[in-house]
């Protein structure tokens, strides 16, 4: 994708185009089978790394994560209710207009409690 610093990018819960379309890798998956709607509008080179940033779209279900060490991400709800999970038992949970930010190196799990559309940015 061509360099994007330039220009305004406008994020739609009703994105236009076509999606990737994947699903959690069969090792991670805690359970169901969501599918998972992706339209990555951002995919730019940053100083040491890269940026990445549009619209995600999952049905529910539940699996594992696991950040880099120099990855991060920040989303906000559009629709739907998810909850992230950390390894020592706790979870944050957000619905619409809520948003959750995910540190380098963390470990734990991604559950879609209804089915979910999220803006998203993640650094690494």
């Amino acid at each position: 994708m061509s360099n994007t610093s330039q220009r305004l990018i406008h994020l739609s819960a009703q994105p236009e185009r076509s999606p990737t379309i994947d699903h959690p890798r069969p090792e991670r998956l805690v359970q169901g089978n969501p599918m998972r709607e992706t339209w990555n509008r951002v995919d730019d080179a940053l100083p040491g790394g890269r940026v990445y940033c549009g619209v995600w779209r999952c049905e529910p279900g539940r699996w594992r994560i696991a950040m880099g060490e120099t990855e991060r991400e920040l989303f906000t709800v559009l629709t739907g209710r998810c909850r992230v999970h950390d390894a020592q038992g706790g979870f944050a949970e957000a619905g619409p207009g809520e948003g959750i930010y995910i540190p380098p190196g963390f470990a734990g799990e991604f559950e879609v409690l209804e089915h979910l559309t999220k803006t998203y940015m993640i650094s690494e």
